[in-house]
């Protein structure tokens, strides 16, 4: 019985987006779903190994292309893990993504303003490969049966909404894709898939370095000969079960041997990005145990970089062959942008992820892989200043969170981050220079957090470092708000230079020897009259032209950071800060004019209460009562009318 089924809304945009695709290089599909047959030929080795009564022949795993010019298909054949029913339905028929719709209409955005690289990056981002086929398609079906399962599923689209699911008795192990092609048009960049010339040279392109053997029509089916081929075994025949891929590891190959090309294809492989890497790192490990690592920096932030359900980790083989995907245990949580390959000598192939965690070699492996990541950061800032300003501002944020659980590296992170400060109002600057820069008297790393760089830079409290030469640094991110409260200070030994918040604290930045009189009576009255939101009212030495701004203890939580927490559910005692008002400015010195004649007057109550809101305001916090306040500034804004 045949069901006809409707593809999830956002699966459906996303087909039409590939259908009428401005992407030009529409080869790419053949790349995406041999890719697709390598994860499924590794995915069935791997579950041989685990569940030995799954009952499966992994001695002949490979990946079968076969091309039929009169009927004009491309079929793309393996005998890997296979897909149920229900995998079908979930991983075809929907896009079960975070972020999905947001990104959709950028890809909408990028198609109707014809920005095509803009559109690869962002069809990348789904990482579903399959989809790409119906750029050369005008119907695709498939044939699978998941392993050790009896029964078989065919489906079928033309992309127009819907597709048909049929069970099928007998269909072999593995999946086949059949794709019907369109017709040839040079201007629309569609070449001839079914002529096996073409299908090798995108092979060969592409996935040259799959270690699955790719056979091209292995039933003893040749090659046309094609006038024009460029190589001159693109016309040859094809033995019946000789690959058409080197299936060369990149990473045992020697590096001369390797073009740039090749790495980059290999990237887009193990990332599923559309894009070239932004950096490539290959090293190898010797010694007590021997390991080879080839490692990319992506050139975008990945769509779900930073949702919790994301997968994370590195690709581990043992000895070449493949054991997992998104080894967590090679690679942290903040290093979650890294893709790539790890390669170990000594390792078993029966290997769970719970027993890498404690293994003695791999996490040796992580703690070299970590320390090489943070150098390459370092490095590229000074190599290639336009690298590293793309990598901080798609990745940056993500590899501070090691700021909070990488204590050994604490400081190696802090050098391989950049920060937005008071010194350049466009360029970032690293915390070796800020100190370099630091004048004489000043002992502290000085920094302000907020929700944004204009809000923080015209924030009360930086007034007086500004007019000392003071730089501070301008922390936005929300994960900023809660290192600075662990990392104790950058530097070591004697060189060490505490951080210090500009927000916190009693600060005395006042080149005045004699401290202002006459406002004891207005400090003790406003402490106790605003009793409720403050701990003590004083006099500031931060303050130049504002009245008056709020302080929180030193190691307290920022507001932005008690605002969040509670947020999130967790209950978080009230913190009452101190209220500092700079003595020279009219306001303040008119109020204690005024409460001096007329303690008792509620007209100063109001004032008192206004200030606080003020000071509330400027940093960018939140009203209790907001419309008290506008009650309260419309009474005195009237009086002086």
């Amino acid at each position: 019985m045949t069901e006809t089924i409707e593809f999830q809304a956002e699966a459906r945009q996303l087909l039409q987006l590939m259908i009428h695709s401005i992407y030009s290089d529409k080869d790419v599909f053949l790349r995406e779903l041999i890719s697709n047959a390598s994860d499924a030929l590794d995915k069935l080795r791997m579950e041989s190994y685990r569940d030995k009564d799954l009952g499966v022949d992994t001695s002949d795993l490979h990946i079968e292309l076969r091309t039929d010019p009169e009927a004009r298909t491309l079929t793309i054949t393996d005998n890997g893990i296979g897909m149920s029913r229900d995998d079908v339905v979930t991983l075809i028929g929907t896009i079960a993504k975070s972020g999905t719709a947001e990104t959709l209409a950028k890809l909408r955005e990028a198609q109707a303003s014809g920005t095509e690289e803009v559109t690869a990056e962002l069809i990348g981002q789904f990482g579903i490969g399959f989809y790409s086929s119906f750029m050369v398609a005008d119907r695709v079906e498939m044939t699978t049966r998941r392993a050790g399962t009896d029964g078989g599923v065919h489906w079928e689209s033309a992309g127009e909404g819907t597709y048909e699911l049929a069970e099928v008795a007998d269909a072999p192990q593995g999946t086949s894709i059949t794709v019907h092609l369109k017709a040839e048009d040079a201007e629309d960049n569609l070449h001839d898939y079914a002529d096996p010339s073409v299908v090798r040279r995108i092979v060969k392109r592409y996935s040259d370095f799959i270690t699955w053997p790719i056979l091209l029509n292995p039933s003893g089916v040749t090659d046309t000969v094609v006038e024009g081929a460029e190589d001159d075994d693109e016309s040859t025949p094809d033995t019946s079960n000789e690959p058409i891929n080197s299936r060369k590891a990149l990473w045992a190959r020697p590096r001369s041997e390797v073009s740039d090309e090749e790495y980059a294809e290999f990237y887009r492989h193990v990332s599923h990005d559309w894009q070239e890497p932004l950096e490539t790192m290959r090293f190898t490990g010797e010694g007590t145990f021997e390991y080879q690592a080839l490692l990319f920096l992506p050139a975008h932030a990945p769509m779900d970089l930073y949702y919790r359900d994301a997968k994370r980790g590195v690709q581990l083989y043992v000895k070449r062959v493949f054991v997992m995907e998104d080894c967590e245990a090679l690679v942290p949580e903040y290093l979650r942008f890294v893709k790539g390959v790890v390669d170990a000598q000594d390792l078993s192939l029966n290997v769970s992820r719970e027993i890498l965690q404690q293994d003695r070699q791999i996490q040796l492996i992580r703690k070299r892989l970590v320390k090489r990541v943070l150098q390459t950061i370092t490095g590229l800032r000074g190599e290639n200043a336009e690298k590293y300003d793309t990598f901080w501002r798609e990745c940056g944020r993500a590899l501070k969170e090691g700021l909070l659980s990488d204590q050994d590296n604490t400081q190696a992170i802090l050098e391989a981050s950049s920060f937005a400060s008071t010194h350049d109002p466009e360029k970032l600057t690293t915390l070796a220079d800020y100190v370099a820069r630091m004048p004489e008297g000043q002992e502290s790393i000085y920094y302000v957090t907020g929700e944004s760089r204009a809000s923080v830079e015209n924030s009360p409290h930086i007034e007086a470092f500004r007019a000392k030469g003071y730089e501070v640094l301008l922390l936005t991110d929300q994960v900023d708000e809660v290192w600075v409260g662990m990392v104790p200070s950058y530097g070591s030994g004697d060189d060490a230079k505490p951080f210090a918040s500009i927000a916190q604290g009693d600060v005395d930045l006042s080149d005045d020897a004699e401290k202002p009189e006459g406002f004891d009576d207005l400090l003790a009255w406003m402490t106790t009259t605003l009793a409720d939101d403050v701990s003590e009212v004083r006099l500031s030495t931060r303050l130049t032209t504002s009245p008056a701004c709020l302080v929180g203890e030193v190691g307290g939580l920022p507001p932005q950071l008690e605002q969040m927490m509670r947020s999130m559910g967790q209950e978080i005692p009230v913190q009452k800060r101190a209220l500092e008002l700079n003595p020279k400015h009219p306001l303040v010195e008119n109020l204690r004019t005024a409460h001096a004649a007329k303690p008792d007057d509620a007209g100063i109550a109001d004032t008192a209460s206004l200030l606080h809101d003020m000071a509330l305001l400027a940093e960018g916090g939140e009203l209790k009562e907001p419309s008290a306040f506008v009650g309260k500034l419309a009474q005195r804004l009237a009086a002086t009318l």
